[in-house]
């Protein structure tokens, strides 16, 4: 631990001149593009902006662009609130933790599942499956579907909108067809 900091400083003139010389390499703008007619207008869009601004403008890649986009981590601490209210999937009990689903999404830096994949589990059930390590193996030797069940505490706390009927080249939604019997009667 004591030959830590035994850098003379010619030494660490040295390795900061290299440092900076690899910096540069690693920040200069890419010159080759692929060709704008495949990419479309948004990536075309996109690529000149970012030649034009210097590096420290960027903020890293506009993943809208991407035909395989990232996948969305939502956050609702009312659904969280509303799943813990239910009982124990496996046991019944309550209180209730939300646990969140992790092989349901891809592992990312610091960031749990979005908040869609949650289930209720006691707190003995949740330390359980989280000791066993491999949850997809948990979930099949209790027997439960936990997608399943996610899927059901989203929609309660999520409902998806009304669909319309079409009524020949008509479309009407329930409400509006309530009215009209109303004028029409």
């Amino acid at each position: 631990m004591g030959r830590k900091n035994t850098l003379t400083a010619a030494d660490a003139q040295q390795v900061e001149e290299i440092f900076r010389a690899k910096l540069t390499t690693l920040t200069a703008p890419v010159e080759d593009h692929p060709s704008d007619e495949y990419l479309g207008s948004a990536a075309a869009e996109t690529s000149t902006d970012e030649t034009s601004s210097s590096p420290s403008d960027r903020d890293g890649i506009d993943k809208s662009v991407l035909t395989l986009p990232e996948p969305r981590r939502v956050r609702d601490r009312e659904h969280l609130k509303s799943v813990m209210r239910n009982g124990c999937v496996v046991c019944g009990r309550t209180p209730s933790d939300a646990h969140h689903l992790r092989f349901t999404q891809k592992r990312a830096l610091g960031r749990k599942v979005s908040d869609e994949f949650t289930v209720p589990l006691c707190r003995g059930h949740h330390r359980e499956l989280h000791r066993h390590g491999d949850e997809p193996a948990w979930w099949k030797k209790i027997g439960l579907d936990p997608l399943g069940a996610a899927r059901t505490f989203w929609l309660e706390s999520h409902p998806p909108p009304e669909r319309t009927k079409s009524i020949g080249n008509f479309e009407t939604d329930p409400s509006a067809t309530a009215r009209a019997r109303i004028l029409f009667e």
